[in-house]
């Protein structure tokens, strides 16, 4: 008898887990962002403040609930989306491996515009940029606990250097964030086929094309 040759796994370019969270994500960010402007406007720690129009909640405790509140749904799928991505393998497939030679290497591609984007492989620069907005995301929530109860998370405290520099560490991190949306609309902007697949799913890939390619 010949043996059976296992056909090649396939997968969507974007499981659905991927899809939902990345959909509740955008909106929970909104709103952690704008109620944290309307909480920074009430003791700036640079001379500036930001439209109130543009803050969440209408005056400091309005801020604030809205803050915490939108704050537990962000945690829920945060949990929910590291959980999956360590047990699916989502984040070594999809994140790892790179390293600094590569980064650069993808960023004079995508600088001088050579750089090919193919649905289901992240290059270097993405694999960056995810990794470290993981990062970030650990910065926010161990400082915006030590800003929320610094007496009850006081050794959190001690580790940032004090509550004032927990503060900066928490607008310096959020700010990283927003960069790297910034970043992310203009890469959508410029390959709008990746909205498509973030919304349907796109296209199935075998496991074996994906690593080809």
């Amino acid at each position: 008898m010949k043996p059976q040759l296992s056909s090649p796994q396939k997968r969507r370019v974007h499981s659905w887990p991927v899809r939902i969270c990345h959909w509740i994500n955008l909106l929970a960010m909104i709103g952690m962002v704008m109620s944290g402007w309307g909480i920074y406007n009430a003791d700036p720690i640079f001379a500036f403040t930001f439209p109130q129009n543009t803050t969440l909640g209408g005056w400091l405790g309005g801020n604030i609930a809205w803050h915490l509140a939108v704050m537990w749904l962000l945690a829920a799928n945060a949990l929910f989306y590291i959980l999956w991505g360590i047990f699916s393998s989502h984040f070594t497939r999809d994140f790892l491996p790179f390293s600094p030679g590569s980064v650069w290497r993808d960023t004079v591609r995508a600088l001088t515009f050579k750089l090919p984007h193919k649905l289901g492989q992240y290059n270097a620069v993405q694999k960056l940029m995810y990794s470290g907005v993981l990062v970030l995301g650990v910065l926010l929530l161990l400082s915006g606990l030590s800003i929320w109860k610094p007496v009850q998370f006081s050794g959190l405290v001690w580790l940032f250097g004090g509550f004032d520099i927990a503060r900066y560490v928490h607008f310096f991190a959020m700010s990283g964030v927003m960069l790297f949306v910034i970043i992310h609309v203009l890469m959508v902007l410029l390959v709008p086929k990746t909205f498509v697949a973030m919304l349907t799913g796109g296209k199935k890939i075998s496991t074996e094309e994906s690593a080809d390619e």
